[in-house]
């Protein structure tokens, strides 16, 4: 009888041993931190960008930490917009949790890779109308995000650049031959140009290293009244060199984002960028928590920033309005 006792107590403290050796077994093991994919046009892995950063920052005012309870898997395409297509799609094979796309090659790429990863746009077109969602209330499949409204605010940079040049009639509109958002985007221009009675001079470039010199010169030839860019990944690059010649051109120059402003360029009138790459931040924590893309409604970004760079205005002999100062978001002085 004591033998069977005996054995008893052996069989439950080894059965004890075992659970113990279980939950120190898991404990040990490490927890699988949450991947995002990250598409970018523009940076590379030294230079990331400000978007990106922006998007840290959200994920960080949620109570994320990076490297404990997320990581972010970044591939900059340098420019090289043929790259982009191949850098999701290596992204998507590595599995992330959720991937971030804000250049339309990168969503169509993402969209016709994969049916199952999350994805979440910052998209400058609309959304609707280009196909990448059903609709914003209920965009189906997996892509949401965030649209910030870019094509819709072409006509205001125009009324902005007639209030500030005297006797505006023909504008320059310098533009990437090669970029799907650009064609969208300039007949937007067109259309607003005919309703404010002011010609348009397309000024084409194209390719990673467009001759810019030679297009301000175009421009100027071409007796325009002032010049607006159509922003991409090659002419992101080259925001510095392209406000420089317009400088030296003398040419009033209005743009899509405020960093262009802070290199140098006269205006721009933009939705606030980074603050729409922190509200990604937001799509992230709700698909990690377990929603699903279908189920989050794309947002539309409502905050508009006016800036202008006075320093330039100088130099280019331009005297900008009171009236114009007033209404700016962040003046450059």
């Amino acid at each position: 009888m004591r033998a069977n006792k005996k054995a008893d107590v052996l069989s439950i403290l080894f059965v004890v041993v075992l659970l113990a050796v279980a939950v120190i077994t898991e404990a040990q093991q490490p927890t699988k931190i949450p991947r995002i994919g990250y598409i970018s046009g523009t940076g590379n892995e030294t230079n990331q960008g400000p978007y990106v950063e922006a998007l840290r920052q959200g994920l960080r005012e949620l109570g994320y930490i990076e490297g404990k309870n997320f990581t972010i898997e970044y591939r900059g395409a340098e420019g090289k917009t043929d790259r982009i297509p191949s850098l999701t799609i290596d992204l998507i094979e590595s599995q992330v949790n959720v991937l971030i796309v804000a250049t339309l090659p990168a969503i169509l790429a993402a969209k016709q890779t994969t049916k199952t990863t999350p994805i979440i746009m910052v998209a400058t077109v609309d959304p609707v109308a280009n196909k990448l969602v059903d609709s914003l209330a209920r965009p189906g499949g997996n892509l949401t995000g965030i649209s910030t409204l870019a094509q819709d605010l072409n006509a205001k940079r125009l009324e902005l650049l007639m209030e500030v040049v005297p006797r505006l009639l023909r504008v320059a509109v310098l533009r990437d031959v090669d970029s799907q958002t650009a064609t969208l985007q300039f007949k937007e221009y067109e259309a607003a140009a005919r309703v404010l009675k002011i010609e348009l001079h397309s000024i084409d470039v194209k390719g990673p290293n467009p001759d810019l010199e030679n297009a301000l010169l175009a421009a100027t030839k071409g007796r325009n009244d002032a010049l607006i860019t159509i922003t991409n990944a090659n002419l992101f690059l080259q925001q510095k060199r392209l406000a420089d010649l317009a400088i030296r051109n003398k040419l009033p120059s209005m743009f899509q984002g405020s960093t262009w402003v802070d290199s140098g360029g006269l205006m721009s009138y933009s939705t606030d960028e980074i603050g729409a790459f922190r509200r990604a931040a937001a799509y992230v924590d709700k698909i990690l928590k377990g929603t699903k893309p279908a189920d989050l409604p794309v947002e539309q970004m409502t905050k508009f920033e006016f800036a202008i760079n006075l320093k330039t205005a100088k130099q280019i002999g331009l005297n900008i309005p009171q009236s114009v100062l007033f209404r700016a978001d962040r003046v450059v002085r």
